[in-house]
């Protein structure tokens, strides 16, 4: 079979998955947030905790929640992280200076996943299990919450409550994420992806240099990491690592798991909110920016090299071109930052690509509950640029889009912006952090603009070339992950409270309908014209300059 037909049938087989498991999936997320029982394994957390589960909250409180485990979270990982080597299971681990563990700590509670380290050395199996693998499900529970929270909000009619965090932080991660990334492991370890904690083993190569080759608990990290859309890896080398993706198959499962919540949060909202063409418009909005950023990487790559098979390097055998194009594309469409290539190498247009896919806000479709509402943010923005051009007031499921509420939503779209540029602008204008770009002109700046654009939208990929473990970096990014992350938090649920308190008007026929295919265009009009007019020159003179050199 040709790399080609081998590629088309890949999409093929993930694209029909998808429509399989996401409807299901779908249902069952709006099931878990709307029903009024408690499971008698969440009653015992909630006593635990001393949480009322039955207790309401407005978004102050929600967001103090939301901020309390993220500290608390953020404390214990980086507690854990310095004491690595003096606790057990140390296997010849070398662990971290203190500014690389409060990038770790930060990267991992924010649902980032961005490694300063070697994987495999930096932490000890104790640190990868009880630390990384825990936060990887705390920090995708969050953003399920806070999506959840303004999904509730465009539901409520003035009661201004948004729901109880504990409840919906529990229920996220026992009835979705813990189920889901226990099938999604058993299906890894199948496939060859190796789960033990087996002592390293010292080999001799061809060349008669020893290498350390370690094992570990990989199968039920990398299920978590891809479901979770958290990314990072259990070894440096990430998804191209044949312990973590063995072969194709476990590279589409992959690529499939990184994909499945969000695409099937779409249906959640429709059934929440109570019409499902809205959920179908929203999910229309993220398929088109998935399947152009898909298509362009690949044909980029392939037609980068003469070969019929496309450029190769930097990219696994075992794969080809095709299964490594769309894992790159997925994988910074979701906020995943998890990689089976390395972007570096892609053709000057394919890495432009995958980079502009983190630059439209990660929001086709974006990461677990992070993604859905940035696109609700879009559509919020939507709607007021259309009631301005019709003399409308603009309304969104029945609530106004007033000054307060426009106010959240652009300062929500300012956030990321202002990360990427100021930083990237403050590294380039300072010789030290310019001293550890492996590359200079367009390839460098394209390095570091990756760098900071993975960082504030909590992706988690590199770009690679560029030497990040160093103060300078580890600090920057860490400051770029937790204001990326937190700050737009607070404003979708400032957003929530206000639309919370509204009553719910009904539709009229002045209404503008928001479940056709033609707002849906609207939709992927507006964010293609925010990405464009804030970052069309930093890729004017990265990716594209080099294209054109």
């Amino acid at each position: 079979m040709s790399e080609t037909a081998a590629g088309l049938l890949s999409v093929l087989t993930l694209v029909v998955a998808l429509v399989v498991f996401c409807v299901p999936l779908g249902t069952w997320i709006a099931t878990v947030f709307t029903d009024t029982r408690h499971w008698r394994v969440e009653r015992l957390l909630y006593r635990v905790a001393g949480v009322d589960p039955e207790r309401a909250q407005g978004w102050r409180a929600y967001a103090v929640s939301v901020g309390a485990v993220s500290v608390v979270g953020f404390v214990l990982l980086l507690g854990l992280i310095l004491l690595q080597t003096s606790l057990p299971l140390r296997q010849g681990s070398d662990g971290m200076g203190v500014t690389t563990a409060i990038n770790t700590a930060v990267s991992f509670v924010t649902n980032t996943n961005w490694q300063s380290y070697a994987g495999e050395a930096g932490v000890t199996p104790l640190v990868q299990t009880a630390g990384l693998t825990v936060q990887n499900f705390v920090s995708a529970a969050v953003g399920l919450a806070v999506c959840i929270a303004l999904t509730r909000a465009l539901k409520a009619d003035g009661t201004g409550r948004l729901g109880n965090f504990w409840v919906d932080l529990v229920r996220g991660t026992v009835r979705i994420l813990l189920p889901g990334a226990l099938v999604g492991a058993v299906v890894l370890l199948v496939g060859g992806v190796i789960q033990n904690l087996s002592a390293p083993t010292t080999v001799t190569g061809l060349s008669g240099v020893e290498q350390v080759i370690r094992g570990g608990l990989v199968a039920s990290q990398e299920a978590i990491k891809e479901l979770g859309t958290n990314g990072g890896g259990y070894f440096n080398a990430n998804s191209a690592h044949p312990f973590e993706n063995p072969n194709p198959f476990t590279n589409i499962v992959e690529i499939f798991l990184l994909l499945v919540v969000p695409f099937a949060l779409p249906r959640a909202f429709g059934i929440m909110v109570g019409d499902r063409r809205q959920g179908r418009a929203l999910l229309g909005f993220a398929s088109v920016l998935f399947a152009a950023g898909v298509a362009l990487t690949t044909w980029a790559e392939v037609a980068a090299s003469s070969a019929a098979t496309g450029s190769m390097e930097g990219k696994e055998q075992r794969f080809g071109v095709w299964a490594s194009t769309l894992f790159g594309a997925a994988t910074t469409s979701t906020s995943t930052g998890a990689v089976n290539s390395l972007h570096e190498s892609y053709s000057p247009l394919g890495g432009g690509v995958v980079l502009t896919n983190m630059l439209l806000g990660e929001v086709s479709p974006g990461g677990v509950g992070s993604g859905l509402y940035g696109i609700l943010i879009i559509a919020i923005l939507s709607v007021f640029v259309a009631g301005l051009m019709v003399g409308r007031t603009p309304e969104y499921l029945g609530k106004t889009i007033g000054r307060r509420e426009i106010t959240m939503a652009a300062l929500y779209s300012l956030v990321m912006p202002v990360l990427v540029l100021g930083f990237t602008g403050a590294a380039l204008s300072m010789d030290g952090p310019r001293s550890t770009m492996l590359a200079s002109g367009p390839h460098g700046l394209t390095e570091v603009l990756y760098a900071y654009a993975s960082a504030s939208n909590n992706n988690g990929s590199a770009f690679a070339g560029l030497t990040a473990d160093n103060p300078w970096y580890n600090l920057t990014l860490a400051i770029c992950m937790a204001v990326g992350r937190f700050v737009p938090m607070m404003l979708v649920l400032g957003l929530a409270g206000s639309l919370a308190a509204q009553r719910r008007r009904p539709a009229t026929t002045g209404t503008m309908p928001t479940h056709t295919p033609l707002f849906t265009g609207l939709l992927v009009g507006i964010a293609l014209v925010l990405a464009g007019l804030t970052f069309f020159p930093a890729l004017a003179l990265g990716p594209l300059a080099e294209a054109l050199s």
